[in-house]
């Protein structure tokens, strides 16, 4: 089915821009790169927008229209972009303090929460595969898990358990994002959601850096040039990622938990990244997980 490929695409995008992600948050500080990375998607998805509202006779029939949204369409994109920021947030800081091989494979966790929502919530029902799928992805990733946080159990300080803390926050609030992004898709056109939503997170991120730069005594962003190009990657990855997530929820026949699952699977790239260019330790444990995932995305893609 279209959906699945689209879900996939969306995966694909989501490893790179965690490794971007990665890369870019070395050495910078949280809210600037976020900052930044919002504002420069908020640049990119302008330019539909006012084609859109300035060419609409052009636009009209072109993949990239932007519908225009209601009241209540405005009111309830302003509340997923405060949940979006919230969990991005919550999800920086992890990613700049903690391994990208621990992050990622938390972070994959996220399906399974979105997969209990979907069954109580939007009343979805996997088939035999599905099931299968599911719980070989999801099971690699939380056996891996496990066994990395025992061998981190002994040389974690109290700074560490924070940002797990805001891991783990992060995974829950992306959970709750994922079932009211289905809500949101059953009601409004996917590229209108996304061009206000990211609008919406820029003018509430620009506040949080106003904030975070008076209490710093400081009126810039303080990037290094080195992390210029990750920045726009970020930005680039998330765009097309978003873009194609929405697509696909808003197919009548797609279910949340599979797509979810589907894109969290972009974790593989996070590892392969970890273990080939940062040499991180464990690499045949990581490598066990990743086969696991991948198995698990594939019986996901035969089951559906």
């Amino acid at each position: 089915m279209t959906w699945v490929l689209l879900a996939f695409v969306s995966s694909l995008c989501l490893g790179f821009y965690d490794i971007s992600k990665k890369i870019a948050l070395r050495d910078n500080s949280v809210v600037d790169v976020l900052t930044a990375s919002i504002v420069i998607s908020s640049a990119i998805l302008a330019f539909p927008l006012l084609l859109s509202r300035l060419a609409p006779e052009i636009a009209a029939d072109s993949f990239y229209y932007v519908p225009q949204l209601d009241l209540r369409g405005h009111l309830l994109t302003i509340v997923k972009s405060g949940i979006v920021l919230s969990s991005w947030i919550c999800a920086y800081l992890a990613l700049k303090h903690l391994p990208i091989s621990v992050v990622s494979p938390w972070q994959a966790t996220r399906p399974m929460w979105t997969l209990i929502g979907a069954l109580l919530i939007f009343g979805e029902r996997l088939n035999g595969w599905q099931w299968v799928g599911f719980i070989l992805a999801i099971g690699s990733i939380f056996a891996f898990s496990i066994g990395q946080h025992r061998r981190n159990k002994l040389s974690k300080n109290k700074q560490d358990k924070r940002y797990y803390i805001a891991l783990a926050l992060a995974i829950l609030i992306g959970a709750a994002s994922g079932l009211y992004d289905k809500y949101m898709m059953r009601q409004f056109h996917h590229n209108a959601v996304q061009v206000y939503y990211t609008f919406y997170q820029a003018i509430m991120m620009l506040i949080v850096w106003t904030i975070d730069r008076y209490a710093k005594g400081r009126k810039t962003i303080d990037l290094r040039p080195s992390t210029i190009v990750p920045i726009v990657l970020i930005s680039v990855f998330l765009v097309i990622s978003d873009n194609v997530y929405m697509l696909a929820l808003q197919d009548p026949d797609s279910m949340i938990a599979v797509v979810s699952t589907i894109r969290r699977g972009g974790t593989v790239i996070g590892f392969a990244y970890g273990l080939i260019f940062l040499k991180e330790p464990d690499p045949w444990k990581k490598l066990l997980a990743m086969c696991g995932i991948l198995a698990g995305l594939v019986c996901l893609a035969i089951g559906t």
